[in-house]
């Protein structure tokens, strides 16, 4: 080859050659960017728990929110933040239902006094009466006499339900004390002493012919201390309600 033919190849290859940086691998990434230390992994796992942390402090805070009282508590109710200020509002509005708690006693009582009038009016008792007195009576009984209970109810019973209303308003009454507080002693002693005078006071008119006039008397009697234990009861649930 003639150098002037040498000299023009040469010159061709030169200028068809791809830059001479396309044809170098690329260069791996900095793998110190991609790999955590365990330094870095502690740093993590602060942050993490730091930010659980303040989640779990920004719920509290906001269920205190909900409870104004207990955001600004008096200095001596410092040491029972959380226990005496949700207590105190749960115990004005049991006051504030008290009404309504104490509905079916008043309602028993209505009950009881009128088959006191029918057992004490001048003429001759009748079944008819016999049957309106007992109907009367197990309406004031409020299902606490097992005998007196209808099929439906004394299912519940058998299957652990409380059917028992005025053993269901003692325990709504006294769920804010504790079990040996004296006043709630005082009321479920109240409560065992009246479903007695209720089951008396079953025992007699299943058994009696209210045209006996002495029969008559007992039941009528009977039928007094009942309404009296219901009074006690009442006061009882009254002073749980502290009202």
């Amino acid at each position: 080859m003639t150098p002037s033919l040498h000299r023009l190849t040469s010159s061709m290859a030169t200028t068809l050659a791809p830059p001479s940086h396309t044809l170098s691998p690329p260069k791996p990434p900095n793998q110190k960017l991609q790999t955590l230390t365990p330094r870095d992994d502690k740093h993590h796992g602060r942050l993490h728990l730091q930010n659980g942390i303040a989640r779990r402090d920004a719920v509290f805070l906001s269920l205190l929110s909900l409870l104004p009282s207990l955001s600004r508590p008096e200095p001596a109710a410092a040491f029972s933040i959380g226990i005496s200020g949700p207590k105190e509002w749960l115990k004005e509005q049991k006051k504030k239902s008290s009404k309504f708690l104490l509905a079916p006693i008043d309602a028993s009582r209505e009950s009881l006094r009128a088959a006191y009038l029918i057992l004490t009016k001048a003429s001759e008792s009748t079944s008819d009466d016999l049957e309106e007195v007992q109907s009367l009576f197990r309406s004031a009984a409020r299902d606490c006499v097992a005998e007196d209970r209808n099929s439906f109810v004394a299912f519940q019973a058998n299957t652990g339900v409380e059917v028992c209303t005025f053993k269901l308003i003692v325990k709504n009454a006294a769920s804010l004390l504790a079990d040996k507080d004296p006043v709630k002693l005082e009321a479920e002693a109240m409560l065992d002493h009246l479903i007695r005078s209720f089951s008396s006071l079953n025992g007699l008119t299943s058994k009696s012919d209210l045209q006996d006039t002495t029969y008559r008397v007992r039941v009528a009697d009977a039928l007094t201390d009942t309404i009296s234990s219901l009074e006690k009861f009442e006061q009882g649930i009254k002073d749980c309600l502290e009202i």
